[in-house]
């Protein structure tokens, strides 16, 4: 609630579809942005709305099975995409532009970004194991 989020939901220790449910009266969502994967799939889906969106974009917790895209149909006309960064920064202009959107919101104070795991350079395996297993929440630097 610190970084201005009005509900918070964790999908491990609650049935995070019914929460949905509850926290939007029974409507669901616009858009759903997954960064989970497997843990969260079918789940996303059942939280939008007739003709939402599911934006998946990351696999924390392992790749999707395969997907048949009639289960978009069966629950409500659904949209979905699988975006990656590296297509919307692909040009040097993109790159800058995008960049620079990010440095303002982050410059006007509008996002807190919490640095919550800090390892030296002789610690990298360390980071990337912990990374790795989902020991990690928010932002790691690695430091001198």
């Amino acid at each position: 609630k610190a970084n201005g989020y009005h509900h918070m939901i964790n999908y491990r220790s609650e049935d995070f579809v019914e929460r949905v449910k509850e926290l939007t009266d029974g409507e669901g969502v616009d858009v759903v942005y997954d960064s989970v994967g497997k843990d969260t799939f079918p789940g996303s889906l059942d939280c939008l709305k007739m003709r939402g969106m599911w934006a998946s974009f990351g696999q924390s917790s392992g790749p999707l099975p395969e997907v048949n895209l009639g289960i978009l149909a069966q629950k409500g006309s659904l949209f979905a995409t699988r975006p990656t960064l590296f297509n919307y920064i692909a040009t040097r202009e993109l790159l800058e532009e995008t960049a620079n959107e990010l440095f303002e919101v982050v410059g006007s104070g509008a996002v807190n970004i919490a640095l919550n795991q800090k390892y030296s350079l002789d610690d990298v395996v360390k980071a990337h194991e912990d990374l790795e297993g989902r020991k990690t929440v928010g932002c790691s630097i690695l430091k001198p």
